[in-house]
């Protein structure tokens, strides 16, 4: 998989490399979300450069012209492309985002993406493994958002460096597929290399309605080792938060209540899904959001677009006062939607907080759940969504 990064440096990577031919267009996924449409000419020329590639080696899952289609690691899974059993690499750190379909996926860098074209080989250490039960049901106002916070904020964001996060347990069955895209999108965020969910019917259900192709699911050795061991109780889950500016600097939600916030984000690759917009819509339908507090949502995908309008949750937000955006990236990296001033301070549903991340170097960036990021839109602050669920 590829996005912008094959017009920003691929491309660039290949010529050095002095390479000319693609070993197979056809296992080639390339797609353009993060600056779309082009905000700059900078941007506009990336993608002129990144179409023209696809072109010259006639990939043939090339999307590079369909600028609506939404995020990356949204859209290859709605389209059948991450099936159980699958190696999946891509041009962006969150393509861990795939385990939770079943399969070992990862990100590289420009000049591995280079090697692979050319030899469909990549060099790969196996990591060990670190084994995560889960048990128990999530309560009332508590996602799955608040479970990977939690792991990350245990494991520290070097804890996990190298390693492949297993998922294991009874709680699995209790996750939804877009709860498990959530948790294998941000298991990066801890150092991890994979973030692998062990598959089950319902994850069967889901591959079926979106390819005829056929899969095999993959399970850990009944004698499989394991580095470490963590145990974790669903319904002993809370709302928690990500302070500045590390996503694991954890805090329960009650250290940070009352912080005043002017800006709210619900989307990005990690919570752009009906599941989000949904709770967020529950939370807010009715009322309006605080006067001094801008929230953006944006979908993840096209599909997920349509859905949210006809369900009514596109109107929901609308009359609550927010911003509804098509699908891109947005605020999540700082490129031209929701970019923050000055010692602002935003609450997303995103996957990072660094300095900078989304505008100014001295604003500061909370990551939630998207129930906690949508009570905190309308209430102007960090707040638990437990109190107006």
């Amino acid at each position: 998989m590829v996005h912008e990064q094959l017009g920003g440096r691929i491309h660039k990577e290949y010529d050095k490399l002095g390479i000319d031919f693609v070993w197979d267009p056809n296992k080639i996924f390339f797609i353009l979300d993060h600056w779309v449409p082009p905000p700059t000419i900078s941007a506009a020329e990336m993608h002129q450069d990144a179409r023209k590639f696809a072109e010259r080696y006639k990939f043939v899952h090339n999307y590079g012209y369909q600028v609506d289609k939404g995020i990356c690691h949204q859209v290859l899974p709605e389209m059948g492309f991450s099936r159980p059993g699958m190696l999946i690499v891509g041009s962006d750190s969150h393509t861990t985002t795939y385990g939770a379909f079943n399969c070992l996926s990862t990100g590289i860098g420009a000049t591995d993406v280079s090697v692979v074209f050319a030899t469909g080989k990549l060099w790969f250490k196996v990591p060990e493994s670190f084994k995560i039960n889960i048990s128990g049901e999530l309560s009332t106002g508590v996602m799955s958002k608040d479970l990977i916070l939690k792991i990350i904020g245990d494991l520290s964001t070097r804890g996990a460096i190298y390693k492949s996060l297993e998922f294991h347990g009874e709680g699995v069955n209790d996750l939804s597929i877009d709860a498990r895209m959530t948790i294998s999108n941000m298991v990066v965020e801890a150092g991890a290399k994979f973030g692998i969910f062990l598959p089950d019917k319902k994850l069967k259900k889901w591959v079926e309605t979106r390819t005829d192709e056929s899969f095999n699911f993959v399970y850990p050795d009944s004698d499989a080792i394991y580095e470490r061991t963590f145990d974790y109780d669903l319904s002993e889950i809370h709302p928690v938060v990500a302070k500045p500016s590390n996503p694991g600097n954890l805090a329960e939600i009650e250290e940070v209540e009352g912080i005043n916030i002017d800006q709210a984000f619900l989307g990005s690759c990690t919570n752009g899904r009906m599941e989000d917009f949904r709770i967020a819509a529950k939370i807010l339908k009715g009322k309006t959001i605080d006067s001094k507090t801008r929230l953006i949502v944006i979908p993840a995908s096209k599909e997920i677009y349509r859905e949210a309008l006809s369900e009514g949750l596109i109107e929901i937000f609308i009359n609550t006062g927010a911003v509804v955006g098509h699908p891109t990236c947005g605020p999540c990296i700082g490129g031209h939607l929701g970019v923050l001033g000055p010692d602002e301070i935003c609450i997303s549903s995103s996957n990072r907080n660094f300095v900078g991340r989304m505008g100014s170097p001295s604003a500061l960036i909370y990551l939630a759940s998207p129930a906690t990021v949508a009570a905190s839109a309308l209430k102007g602050k960090i707040t638990d969504p437990r109190e107006v669920l």
